[in-house]
């Protein structure tokens, strides 16, 4: 959430930077109602002066015996009470029309991110190791996957329906060693704590870190319930600090496995095909609360701990920074990693690793105590380190050999039994 004083004080920035996000929100409409706003608050601390200063009138007067004023006074408090409340009840609807404003309105791009309306626009920062050449006709991961057995698509639809798939034998295998792996290596060697969350949220949750109110037909809800499945571990991983202040040294730093749920909600074409885009997938996450100070620093060793896992299973990818057109609703600054997908010849997206600065926790309540004692709000960071499906993809499709057979990545191979070829 931006804070309404920075909005107050400097209107034509946010305006600039709605605008270099390509959003159309009506700023001097808030100001208005913000305006408004205050002015009732104003008014009902007048009328509750002077009805204080009459009811404290009133024990005087009945001391003295004036019942005749006694009567007037008191009616003048009726009046006045009855003003008080009108107008409080003006407040809280401004109050109401205000915050669904401000929550609609997305995180500010940090100053160094390039300008542009859209994709098109993001910059290749570096890329990692060459594409694989091949001696044959590359396949896609779909027809490796079916032709080894490993992806079931055609029998999960008959009770999940499309969007779903089953991983099969050493497709199974090879998922549950990939994320056992990736959360040995950010616990032993990057330092994050590992945490396993649940899978459900409240809509609080998926408020504060900036999924509602904006985009609640991109997730899966129990409404009996007022629960949300996770769209990613990011949601419950943020919400574990939600309304306090956090008394650990920062940064703090999370990782967590956990299915994630998405309705991908008018997705479709040949970047939805096979494992590419799918309603439910695995994912490690990274998090990150640290102070504003070094938040832009924190975010080049997140990027750098999702580039590790691609590195040591010596995969083929690169790293772009989003311009202002194509960043997330709650992101100052994104990453995005992409693999080469060469049976597709097209680049995959594994992980966004983004700085939010200080828009989620101000959603989420999330502060600590810098030195000079003040309790101030940390910034927030995530990243996929990294998500499975196009993670499999790449192995899958970058690794294959030209008998339909897939070399395991040696980083990897403890991890599945010991297997170095799955055909």
């Amino acid at each position: 959430m931006l804070d309404l004083k920075f909005i107050r004080e400097a209107p034509e920035t946010v305006k600039q930077g709605l605008a270099d996000k390509q959003v159309d929100i009506d700023i001097d409409q808030l100001l208005a109602v913000d305006a408004e706003r205050r002015n009732r608050i104003a008014e009902v601390e007048l009328l509750k002066q002077e009805r204080n200063a009459r009811s404290k009138a009133i024990g005087s007067l009945m001391k003295e015996g004036k019942l005749e004023e006694v009567d007037s006074l008191k009616a003048e408090v009726r009046e006045l009470g009855e003003k008080v409340d009108a107008l409080d009840a003006c407040q809280r609807a401004l109050d109401i029309e205000l915050d669904a404003v401000l929550l609609s309105l997305p995180n500010l791009a940090h100053a160094s991110v390039p300008v542009g309306v859209d994709e098109s626009a993001n910059p290749v920062v570096r890329t990692y190791g060459e594409a694989p050449v091949f001696d044959f006709e590359a396949k896609s991961h779909w027809d490796l996957g079916e032709a080894l057995g490993l992806i079931d698509f055609t029998r999960t639809a008959k009770f999940s329906g499309s969007g779903f798939l089953s991983l099969i034998g050493a497709g199974s295998q090879l998922s549950r060693g990939l994320v056992q792996f990736m959360l040995d290596l950010h616990t032993t060697e990057h330092g994050y704590t590992e945490v396993l969350p649940p899978f459900l949220v409240n809509s609080d949750a998926v408020t504060g870190t900036g999924q509602l109110p904006k985009f609640p037909e991109e997730m899966y809800r129990i409404e009996s319930d007022d629960l949300w499945l996770i769209p990613t571990a990011e949601v419950p991983l943020t919400n574990l600090y939600r309304d306090e202040i956090m008394t650990e040294d920062l940064p703090v730093c999370l990782t967590g496995y956990t299915p994630c749920f998405r309705r991908e909600a008018g997705a479709a074409g040949k970047m939805t095909r096979g494992m590419n885009r799918v309603h439910q997938f695995d994912k490690v996450e990274l998090v990150k609360f640290v102070e504003p100070e070094t938040s832009y620093d924190e975010l080049e060793k997140l990027t750098t701990d999702a580039e590790a896992v691609l590195q040591k299973l010596g995969l083929h990818y690169r790293v772009i920074e989003l311009c202002t057109g194509d960043l997330s609703f709650a992101s100052a600054k994104t990453y995005d990693i992409e693999l080469w997908a060469p049976g597709q010849e097209t680049w995959l997206e594994v992980s966004s690793c983004s700085n939010f600065e200080n828009f989620q926790a101000r959603r989420a309540s999330i502060r600590y105590r810098n030195e000079a004692g003040k309790v101030t709000f940390v910034h927030t960071l995530n990243g996929s380190g990294v998500a499975l499906p196009r993670l499999m993809v790449a192995i899958m499709e970058q690794c294959q050999q030209a008998d339909g057979s897939i070399i395991v990545p040696e980083a990897l191979r403890n991890y599945v039994g010991g297997r170095e070829r799955i055909g």
